[in-house]
């Protein structure tokens, strides 16, 4: 949102903004107990900490009722379509609760303000944020807010160039996600090529999407792994597994 918010008009209504900065110090509380027997209310004084006046709403009545303003605001006749595109970039940049990979871009703009134009409903506009769901506990000062993931149908992701693509689905640079060769992730866990694809098949690593994709470029395909393979495969690098991993491998790679 404040990166959103230094290149672009963004219209961020009270609770939004009082939610996330509450769940950014709901965090940073938990960091401090869990990791040095601290707290924030220890170092901050509680008169400095985000308070609201608004009553806080669930996180989906939050998104319902901002995306049927942005639909109101975009409707015919309206001459309010500046605020509508802000308020927009507000909601692309709170997916940020759901994945590091958000880059707000004009054209995902321009694809869900035609979304909404042509009544596509929230779920597929922002299929993301309706996976997100708040549990807000306590009051004041003591207010704790926790993001957690819904259980939900997958997001299928298009390329931008995608002429069915209705404007409801993010655009996501793939290349960023899975930016890691065979050789470099690798050399992230100290193992030869070959023995790192023993301990990716042991461990099933290829066969999930969320850990490698394979990359057409022309009539050469090149397999790149993602943040999540490398954790997976650092939790299971112990020279007892790879061994068994090796010696587990296919014949014919021998």
């Amino acid at each position: 949102m404040r990166d959103a918010a230094q290149h672009w008009m963004i219209v961020v209504p009270e609770d939004a903004l009082f939610v996330t900065a509450r769940a950014l110090i709901t965090t940073l509380d938990e960091v401090l107990a869990q990791h040095f027997a601290d707290t924030l209310a220890d170092n901050l004084p509680l008169r400095v900490m985000p308070l609201s006046t608004t009553a806080l709403p669930s996180f989906d009545v939050l998104v319902d009722r901002e995306f049927r303003h942005i639909a109101e605001l975009l409707a015919p006749n309206k001459r309010a379509r500046d605020e509508a595109r802000g308020r927009i970039r507000t909601l692309l940049a709170m997916e940020a609760h759901v994945t590091e990979t958000v880059e707000v871009s004009e054209r995902d703009i321009d694809r869900i303000e035609k979304a909404i134009r042509t009544g596509t409903q929230v779920d597929q506009v922002f299929p993301r944020l309706v996976a997100l769901s708040s549990n807000v506990t306590g009051e004041g000062p003591t207010l704790r807010v926790h993001f957690s993931k819904k259980d939900g149908a997958p997001v299928r992701y298009v390329s931008g160039d995608d002429p069915e693509a209705a404007g409801a689905i993010r655009e996501v640079d793939l290349q960023k996600k899975y930016h890691m060769s065979p050789m470099a992730l690798a050399d992230r866990l100290g193992l030869t090529v070959n023995k790192c694809k023993a301990l990716r098949e042991l461990l099933g690593v290829d066969q999930d999407q969320a850990n490698m994709m394979i990359f057409e470029f022309g009539s050469q395909r090149h397999a790149r792994f993602s943040d999540n393979a490398l954790r997976i495969l650092q939790e299971h690098n112990h020279p007892e597994i790879v061994e068994e991993a090796w010696q587990a491998r296919p014949r014919r790679a021998r």
